[in-house]
């Protein structure tokens, strides 16, 4: 997929967990692990902006285009 999901990388960065990370966003971690492990067919705005809000960072700081087969999605 052409989309890449870096939430591990701010969660590192942030030392926080994913179980801490779902309860500020109001996801369930199964959810949340769904999304981060790409496999996520899509991203409600709502949730983005919480995730954005909870990192304190911004969308592309979670999401990334890279080049390759579009598709095979």
């Amino acid at each position: 997929m052409p989309i890449s999901v870096d939430i591990d990388v701010m969660l590192a960065r942030r030392k926080m967990s994913v179980g801490e990370l779902a309860d500020r966003v109001g996801i369930t971690p199964a959810n949340l692990a769904v999304l981060k492990n790409g496999r996520a067919k899509a991203v409600r705005f709502a949730t983005l902006a919480a995730l954005c809000e909870a990192l304190e960072c911004q969308p592309g700081d979670l999401l990334r285009w890279e080049a390759g087969d579009a598709a095979g999605g």
